[in-house]
């Protein structure tokens, strides 16, 4: 469920934030769904927990999950009205890159082609 690419250049933590969003994203882990364990993931991924801690902290931190103490971290219910802000941050980010791609010479055409590219894939997963 969590490949990592222990030869990227990318840190472990950021590659295992990055998963987990992607499952989140694409409704695999399902809202409330318990994460494994910090231990169990580490032991299963064969790497530090403190690498998994900080991924989950990172997470957390950024709305995607929650913890209870002595229970273990959890998905974060999907609510919509509650990322505003974030939204936000990502439709900036979007239209910059947006405008970079077509500053490069990428169509309208390609554009929407990736779109479909990337809601497609989030029904197929």
């Amino acid at each position: 469920m969590f490949d990592l690419d222990f030869r990227s250049r990318k840190a472990i933590y950021v590659q295992l934030v990055d998963k987990v969003k992607q499952l989140i994203i694409k409704d695999v882990l399902k809202d409330d769904e318990k994460l494994p364990s910090v231990r169990e993931l580490a032991q299963q991924l064969t790497i530090n927990p403190n690498t998994i801690q900080k991924a989950y902290r990172e997470l957390e931190s950024q709305g995607y999950i929650y913890s209870v103490k002595g229970k273990g971290s959890f998905v974060h219910p999907s609510k919509k009205m509650e990322n505003v802000e974030e939204l936000k941050k990502v439709r900036e980010q979007l239209k910059k890159l947006l405008a970079e791609a077509i500053y490069l010479g990428m169509t309208a055409e390609e554009i929407e082609s990736l779109i479909n590219e990337v809601e497609g894939g989030q029904q197929d997963d």
